[in-house]
């Protein structure tokens, strides 16, 4: 390897004038197909095989339609209003100002009039709710958007059918549309906000992170070359390199339905890569540049000597984003793919580009050198930096400094023990938005819990007739009796008398951990039922559906890291020719890596520093 890439390296630097623009050629084509011939990419964030599929296929089954509410790219919106403090939404100018934004909606194009809206206080005043001290057994019959004893009659929320299919159909002016209907409410003094999935701003990549993370590696590279034109060499192989990787991913498009979010990672993945190779490269050619007897000599070196450790490096991470695969998860896969494909292109540009780059550019490449900025060679034995001092200690005391660092890694991997996964719900949304105003002002009228409801389809068919009540009464008993349920609702039949659906609302949020075990119990709990009553249930909606996802993810952390680090293992052995080098690697990434999720548990989930 290394004697080919010697090779190649004076060749690239001679024939510059013809590489050069054959990578030139090649990036205006490659762009150009994909850019001429992608199609739209989708938004499904699904995953095969959940169990919250059985209440699907239920729904399917009784509940015709009803399903596609469930559906990841499904269009929903939940309008949630609050009273003016010392108010009641009962009071009559209150009432009236609700009552308009129902005729609101029932005049907007978007909404989906086959299906009646139902005005909240209306609804819950006919069933008796609106009560200091309402019967549990009425309104525990009533929709989930009652108002109920925790915030009486100070705040309401409905949910409104909309004519639009997927999410990734919603325009702009449908969202302002949607949110229009409230303005008289809120200039009443009302406080009117959206949650699901119609509210929320689609991000569409704007290039802005790219450029940001751009110019600090512009700056860590004049620092590290001082000179300026030394520092741009690595910026237009990233360029290149991301361009020619996000080109390839579009023009997939033709033949695959890919993920709108694959070109994120991608981008992240291909801008840190191409920078960070380019930098083997160009600090290995500035070295040699002081030792060689030629500038070609010197290309050819560093691209035999940094190009090598730059091959198969970037194969190790290649296999580790490919190895996303292993998780099952489609859209993780992708983006592993997505990330794989820029880290080869990555590789690809440092050692077919960079030689290229640095012949055109010649003596220039380190000139005008800046005063007072990188002043030292950290390759020139003869000077003794801060990285040789600290290499100087370890090797001076490498018993010692091997053991800190694994007991300071152990103690940053501990928290991990405690890890919770969840999936960026409403309640992690920018607390300016509506979305999240509206998960607020919910959870402060009626309990974090109604943002996740449980919708528990229940298939009655090998249930005999006159068993059935007693069956969805013996159902209903045991979810009402876990200590993390707060309201069960009474069953709302099919109309072959054979399907029913509850709703359960839990007491904690959708990503709470004792939530999630709460889907388990009641998931638990079939068995006994089914063989009493032959009944047979699933349950679904976003608490169960983040659940079952996480336990998904959680299952697969293990054997990901495992495959990463065998194949890891081997890669190395092949470079190495050893044992103990490849071992230590290995072990030092499950080590790192175990140290990080520590750290994130530590940070993000139980709000250290």
């Amino acid at each position: 390897m290394s004697v080919y890439l010697y090779r190649w390296g004076k060749l690239a630097f001679r024939r510059k004038w013809i590489v050069l623009p054959v990578w030139l050629l090649c990036f205006m084509v490659l762009g150009g197909l994909g850019a001429q011939l992608q199609k739209p990419m989708t938004d499904d964030f699904s995953m095969p095989n959940l169990p919250s599929e059985r209440a699907t296929e239920i729904l399917d089954k009784h509940f015709p339609g009803m399903s596609e509410a469930f559906a990841f790219d499904a269009v929903t919106g939940t309008y949630v209003i609050g009273a003016p403090a010392g108010q009641k939404l009962t009071d009559p100018a209150n009432r009236q100002a609700v009552a308009g934004i129902i005729q609101r909606l029932e005049q907007l194009p978007i909404v989906d009039h086959t299906e009646p809206i139902v005005d909240p206080i209306t609804a819950t005043e006919e069933m008796g709710c609106l009560t200091a001290q309402p019967d549990p057994s009425t309104c525990s019959g009533a929709p989930v958007n009652v108002l109920n004893e925790s915030a009486p009659e100070t705040v309401a929320y409905f949910s409104v059918p909309f004519t639009i299919k997927e999410f990734a159909d919603v325009k702009p002016e449908d969202r302002e549309a949607a949110y229009a209907v409230g303005d008289e409410a809120r200039a009443a003094g009302l406080t009117v906000e959206m949650s699901g999935s119609l509210p929320m701003e689609q991000e569409m990549p704007s290039g802005k992170s790219e450029m940001i993370g751009m110019a600090v590696a512009l700056v860590v590279m004049i620092v590290a070359f001082g000179a300026i034109v030394a520092a741009f060499v690595p910026i237009i192989t990233a360029i290149v390199g991301l361009g020619a990787a996000t080109s390839l991913i579009f023009l997939s498009t033709t033949v695959l339905e890919i993920p709108s979010f694959t070109t994120f990672l991608a981008s992240m993945i291909g801008i840190a890569l191409s920078i960070d190779y380019a930098l083997f490269i160009v600090s290995r050619y500035k070295h040699e540049l002081s030792v060689q007897d030629s500038a070609e000599e010197a290309a050819g070196t560093a691209l035999g000597t940094a190009g090598s450790a730059v091959v198969f490096a970037g194969l190790t991470v290649i296999i580790a984003l490919a190895g996303l695969a292993i998780v099952g998860v489609r859209f993780l896969t992708f983006m592993g793919l997505g990330g794989a494909v820029a880290a080869a292109f990555a590789v690809l540009t440092a050692i077919t580009l960079m030689p290229a780059l640095l012949g055109a550019f010649g003596k220039a490449l380190f000139k005008p050198k800046l005063p007072l900025v990188a002043q030292h060679d950290p390759e020139d034995d003869s000077v003794v930096t801060n990285g040789t001092r600290v290499a100087r200690v370890i090797a001076k005391f490498p018993a010692v400094t091997m053991i800190l660092a694994i007991v300071v890694l152990g103690l940053l991997a501990a928290p991990a023990l405690n890890l919770n996964l969840g999936l960026p719900g409403e309640d992690s949304l920018p607390k300016s938005t509506t979305v999240r105003k509206a998960y607020d002002l919910r959870t402060e009228g009626f309990g974090e819990g109604s943002n996740g409801v449980l919708q528990v389809a229940v298939d009655l068919s090998d249930t005999p007739a006159d068993q059935r009540p007693a069956a969805l009464n013996a159902l209903r008993d045991k979810l009402i009796s876990y200590p993390d349920m707060d309201l069960v609702t009474e069953p709302q039949m099919s109309q072959d008398g054979a399907g029913a659906l509850i709703n359960g609302v839990p007491k904690s949020g959708p990503n709470d951990q004792s939530t999630k075990d709460l889907v388990q119990s009641a998931r638990d709990a079939e068995a006994e039922l089914h063989e009493q009553y032959q009944m047979s249930y699933g349950i679904t909606g976003t608490t169960a559906i983040y659940a079952d996802i996480d336990h998904v993810l959680l299952s697969k952390i293990v054997p990901y890291m495992a495959i990463v680090a065998g194949a890891a293992f081997i890669l190395l052995i092949l470079v190495f020719r050893s044992i103990l080098v490849p071992l230590t690697a290995a072990l030092g990434f499950l080590l790192s890596m175990a140290a990080t999720f520590g750290a994130t548990v530590l940070i993000f989930q139980e709000g250290k520093l």
